[in-house]
């Protein structure tokens, strides 16, 4: 197997892990209701998906 001849430097290293970054998370707005949601999810408040409706919206519950 090949081995490196020589060792690399710290900055040599540090440049090639700069890249390394993290994103930071994409919200965008639902277009029915206008709420935050993450892209290609479904919307937790209303709960459709591409101008359909997938999941029930969640209903407030009563107080008695």
């Amino acid at each position: 197997m090949a081995l490196p001849k020589r060792r690399q430097s710290h900055a040599r290293k540090n440049k090639r892990r700069s890249q390394y970054k993290t994103k930071p998370i994409q919200v965008i707005e639902c277009p029915k209701c206008h709420s935050p949601k993450l892209p290609h999810r479904v919307c937790p408040n209303c709960g459709n998906y591409k101008d359909k409706l997938v999941l029930l919206p969640k209903k407030e519950k009563k107080k008695t």
